[in-house]
């Protein structure tokens, strides 16, 4: 049995709990704390779960005494425990009222082909699960879920490297460092290359991230826990002064959360330097902040197109940016690959310079989005479509490239007067939108019309004397 196959069985038990109300993402969030408990005794890894709490206690009550046990047991490993576990059970609380549907999962669970599922990896089985949980219009989850192709297309262009710091301030499942962290294992032949205190790093302290809704963080510390990372996932806000811990990072990777604060409040933090009720200027803020000042380091970000163009702090915090920072590409990307069809999104990729002056000359933009098909759940977005971009973005010359998408604004060009330090730019002709600009000029193509008018009038009156002449000659 594959993953795919255990994810669509997974999955379908979501049916046994519709009499209880449950939600797709409750369901998800509560598939976790049973599967935490049948991956442990799975992986061997039950030690830090008091014997009185593992799955093979779990599995053998039933009935009442079933509902009531597992809800002890909730608050036991959330309150007793230590370490991850204690931070996945946090206030966990169980949303299943009925214990026969409680049994019915965990019979099916214990059921499973776990000798294919941990053949085929823990992780990522369940990142399937959360895939699955995201494509679910009803789930309401999309907003925590990037498209994978997309992740991996932004993480291979960062090129994280082992002894790096990565770091996803709004981490959602921690799908943007468990890539990094499997590029880094992929080019260093799985770590076997590093030493222990290397290894460790990589372990402990490479990958971290922040989330600020609960049962998120509960599911990124799941899939982190899955996939053998055990770096600092803070459940906080950001853009809150707890986010002024993360930073003196190499690498960023994200995807921060779209829309104002509630009720167009600011930012709390006391150190940005531009207060907006933006959450993505604010972000893009804390995310050029939050990198080394070495020259080295890098990010790169999710925006919608209001980024690119917004007055006022917008624009303050564009030109801080191309300050501070050597923003070197622009990624225009299609439509319709988020939960939220209409929105216009962008990657920008930049590395923090030295100083805090004069560090972008030149924006490369590629624009992925006009001319293209409609992606959805039936026409996914593919890694092929980024070939060309990949291409360009990773020439030695870029103005080698030939490409009608790929196109370079300097930075005097972007600054001019008048021009707000937009980077709503690079947008190729859309071939579908009428440009009027190839419309004939009305006034010409009117004086044309009257001289081809006066013209027929000419020969109708020409045809009608030469008919009344041949009717004189007949008479």
């Amino acid at each position: 049995m594959t993953n795919n196959e255990i994810v669509a069985k997974l999955w379908n038990l979501c049916n046994v709990l519709r009499d209880d109300g449950i939600t797709y993402h409750q369901y998800v969030t509560e598939l976790t704390y049973i599967l935490f408990l049948k991956m442990a005794k799975e992986t061997d890894s039950e030690k830090g779960i008091p014997e009185k709490y593992r799955w093979d206690a779990l599995k053998s009550k039933d009935g009442l005494e079933l509902k009531k046990y597992y809800e002890e047991l909730l608050r036991v490993l959330g309150e007793e425990c230590t370490g991850r576990i204690q931070e996945i059970y946090n206030g966990a609380r169980s949303n299943i009222e009925e214990p026969a549907n409680l049994k019915k999962i965990i019979t099916n669970i214990d059921g499973l082909d776990w000798y294919s599922a941990k053949e085929e990896g823990l992780g990522n089985l369940y990142e399937g699960l959360l895939e699955k949980n995201a494509n679910e219009k009803k789930s309401g989850a999309g907003q925590y879920f990037t498209p994978r192709v997309l992740i991996d297309v932004m993480t291979e262009l960062i090129v994280p490297q082992a002894g790096e710091k990565c770091n996803d301030p709004a981490c959602g499942t921690f799908g943007f460092m468990i890539a990094a962290d499997t590029y880094v294992k992929a080019h260093t032949n799985d770590l076997f290359d590093l030493d222990e205190e290397q290894q460790k790093f990589q372990k402990y302290e490479a990958f971290t991230g922040g989330e600020l809704v609960h049962e998120t963080h509960r599911l990124a510390l799941m899939n982190a826990m899955l996939h053998d990372i055990e770096g600092k996932i803070y459940l906080c806000d950001t853009l809150s002064n707890q986010g002024k811990a993360m930073n003196g990072f190499d690498v960023v990777l994200t995807n921060p959360p779209f829309g104002t604060k509630k009720g167009g409040e600011r930012a709390t933090r006391d150190d940005f330097t531009f207060t907006t009720s933006n959450k993505q200027l604010n972000f893009l803020q804390h995310i050029y902040r939050s990198l080394k000042t070495d020259g080295k380091a890098r990010a790169a970000v999710v925006l919608p197109d209001n980024v690119l163009f917004a007055d006022g702090d917008g624009e303050r915090i564009r030109e801080d940016l191309m300050n501070k920072c050597n923003l070197h590409t622009v990624l225009r990307l299609p439509t319709g690959i988020f939960y939220a069809q209409g929105v216009k999104t962008n990657v920008l990729f930049f590395t923090r310079g030295t100083s805090d002056h004069n560090n972008t000359n030149e924006v490369w933009f590629y624009d992925l989005r006009t001319n293209m098909p409609s992606f959805g759940k039936t026409n996914p977005l593919k890694a092929e479509h980024f070939d060309d971009f990949k291409k360009a973005y990773t020439a030695s010359d870029r103005h080698s490239i030939k490409d009608e998408r790929w196109s370079v604004y300097t930075y005097d060009q972007i600054s001019e007067e008048g021009k707000n330090h937009s980077l709503d730019l690079g947008l190729i002709r859309d071939d579908s939108v009428l440009d009027y600009n190839d419309l004939p000029d009305p006034i010409e193509s009117g004086e044309e019309c009257i001289a081809q008018l006066e013209e027929a009038v000419d020969l109708l009156q020409s045809v009608v004397k030469e008919l009344k002449s041949l009717e004189s000659k007949e008479a």
